[in-house]
């Protein structure tokens, strides 16, 4: 593919790498929030997504109002996978919705919700998590998709659809349609999913080239590993994805993953990784700039 324009109307080259360094998964629990607002002040970290339907939304709200400069975005959120903490979703608690498992939570896959789902329900529930979290007081600057929930059929068109209603980007990378199939979608969503992402970026919306992450083969040093990540990002726009959260008792019943996602925490705050990826020649950008590069194109938010 061509450079990507978005880049470009940021003043950069196709040769250079450019990555967002993304935190998901806050308002998940207070230690994913914590985390967050660590790495924000000490700025290697560019931007994260909140789920909405969580118990912790309520602080990450809070300190988005306190934070105004703070990049945060929505992470669509249409599961909950963990075994003893859960969540709803928020626009319904009707089961004929498909949202709902048998204990009352959204569903514990995505193999599951697509089982069960009623996309129109599916679609009034993204609608309203970004609503709520514009109402909570958040300058929300883009939405992504946790586990990939929308990454289907009947929800990929209404979440392009959502991004281009609030002018915000959607975390989508720049497809093809044989990549577009890898993702799990039949010949003929591929072809159409990629020939619009297509028009819409001509049009001004951004697309990422490249979406990473860290795969961390152990607890031991955890430096050399992430700054072989880096090290491997290709030229272009990366979305590089974390799961950072605060040591403690909280996180580590939440999750098995707990130390990785410590591990996360503790590295972005490493001086030696900010200063290798400025040695590296890589560019760190957040979210914001790219819905800037969005609404100069395509305009602002219909009021």
């Amino acid at each position: 593919m061509e450079g990507n324009p978005a880049l470009s109307k940021l003043g950069f080259s196709p040769q250079d790498r450019v990555v967002i360094i993304h935190a998901d998964d806050l308002g998940m629990c207070h230690a994913a929030n914590a985390a967050f607002a660590g790495l924000v002040e000490f700025g290697l970290v560019t931007c994260g997504s909140v789920m909405v339907p969580c118990p912790w939304f309520p602080e990450l709200a809070a300190y988005g109002r306190v934070h105004p400069q703070a990049d945060i975005g929505v992470h669509l959120t249409l599961s909950s996978e963990y075994r003893h903490y859960r969540w709803p979703p928020i626009a319904t608690q009707d089961p004929s919705s498909g949202l709902l498992d048998e204990d009352g939570y959204q569903p514990r896959t995505v193999e599951a919700l697509y089982m069960h789902m009623s996309a129109e329900a599916a679609v009034v529930e993204l609608r309203a998590q970004i609503d709520r979290a514009l109402a909570s007081g958040l300058d929300v600057t883009h939405i992504d998709t946790h586990m990939g929930a929308v990454i289907h059929p009947d929800l990929i068109g209404p979440y392009i659809a959502l991004a281009l209603e609030y002018r915000v980007p959607g975390l989508f990378p720049r497809l093809t349609p044989h990549a577009a199939q890898k993702m799990g979608l039949d010949a003929r969503v591929s072809a159409l999913v990629a020939d619009r992402l297509t028009q819409l970026e001509a049009d001004g919306f951004p697309l990422v080239d490249h979406v990473a992450s860290v795969r961390l083969q152990s607890s031991e040093d955890l430096l050399p590993q992430y700054k072989a990540a880096f090290d491997a990002l290709q030229p272009g726009l990366t979305h590089f994805i974390i799961h950072p959260a605060a040591p403690g008792a909280e996180i580590e019943a939440i999750t098995e993953s707990a130390w990785a996602r410590v591990a996360d925490f503790r590295t972005m705050l490493n001086q030696g990784l900010r200063e290798h990826l400025q040695a590296s020649g890589i560019h760190v950008i957040g979210y914001r700039a790219l819905r800037r590069v969005m609404r100069a194109a395509m305009g602002p938010v219909a009021q």
